[in-house]
């Protein structure tokens, strides 16, 4: 397949640096700082590539996709987009920014719930030991996506919604089934040294060591939606897989020490036993024991003037021998 440039076949950016800048790939002016703006470019976009996600094209479309969401998910983050717009030489201030807000105020003032509500959905949280996302949600008056992306917002996160994401499959081998289970994440992919991991809440003190400890890098949180986290997890975590074992499996870090063959023994002399059933093998023993016996007597009887008692001694001891020999060399 011959190589193409998606930025300008697909998003329409014209010749440059490539990759180009976050700003740039998502069609946005250099260091736009309206969120729903940058949201808005990055759902168009999504949408376009996702045309091209078969066929010929799925690995540089998928590849595109996780470029797209990275950039979305820096820009969207207060602290990461401060960041970076820094290292693209934009001279910033203290951040003074907004004063901050709760969840609750954040819909007042996108105006999906009233001012005067608020003390009541307070009073049922409380009364049910919810928090304002899930009571706003239950009392129906917000939907999930609504309500976690006020509350990303509270806690100066990143909104990620997992159906538009594409995690990538090195990044889910390393983090067992049970550790996405236990802290309700999901790892995305890793950007510009920091692990992006979608969570259903503020990530924990023990979810960062462990991601520090498994990944080498540190983590940075982005807020999802908790049943499309554990819809991703049964998605992308199949029933014996990405278990504790494969993901030890891929930590693991070669030595490069050969295992060392056992010596053969130089004395130790195989005899390989005969093909068969080992019962058949037994029972033809048996017999050609008893023939040899028979015949042995058989024969002292003519040519010795033996009684009965020596020639039956004789002909057990052949018997005897004749077993000994077939179950060493046969009976096996």
């Amino acid at each position: 397949m011959p190589e193409i440039d998606v930025y300008k076949e697909w998003l329409g950016i014209p010749e440059g640096d490539r990759p180009p800048d976050y700003y740039t790939l998502l069609r946005c002016v250099m260091f736009e700082d309206d969120i729903s703006k940058i949201e808005s470019n990055y759902k168009k976009l999504n949408g376009v590539v996702r045309k091209y996600a078969t066929g010929q094209y799925l690995k540089p479309s998928q590849d595109l996709l996780n470029e797209l969401a990275r950039a979305m998910l820096c820009l969207t983050d207060p602290d990461a987009k401060r960041e970076y717009d820094q290292s693209l030489g934009r001279e910033t201030g203290p951040d003074a920014g907004d004063e901050p807000r709760t969840c609750l105020q954040y819909l007042v003032a996108s105006e999906i719930i009233k001012r005067g509500q608020v003390a009541e959905i307070e009073h049922f949280a409380d009364a049910r030991g919810l928090s304002h996302r899930d009571a706003v949600v239950q009392m129906k008056l917000a939907t999930q996506i609504q309500a976690t992306g006020a509350l990303a917002k509270e806690l100066r996160m990143s909104f990620v919604d997992l159906d538009d994401m594409l995690p990538e499959d090195d990044v889910l081998d390393m983090l067992p089934k049970q550790v996405v289970k236990r802290h309700t994440c999901l790892p995305l992919f890793e950007d510009r040294g920091k692990l992006l991991v979608a969570c259903a809440a503020e990530a924990c003190p023990e979810l960062e060591d462990e991601i520090r400890l498994r990944f080498g890098m540190p983590m940075r949180s982005a807020l999802a939606i908790p049943r499309s986290i554990q819809q991703a997890i049964a998605r992308y975590y199949a029933p014996g897989e990405r278990d504790e074992a494969a993901a030890s499996k891929k930590q693991a870090v070669p030595t490069g020490k050969k295992e060392k063959k056992k010596p053969e023994k130089k004395n130790e002399k195989k005899q390989a036993a005969p093909a068969g059933d080992p019962a058949e093998r037994r029972n033809i023993s048996i017999i050609a024991a008893m023939m040899s016996a028979m015949a042995t007597n058989i024969g002292l009887m003519f040519t010795t003037e033996l009684t009965d008692t020596p020639r039956i001694i004789a002909a057990v001891v052949v018997g005897g021998a004749v077993i000994g020999i077939m179950k060493l060399t046969y009976w096996k």
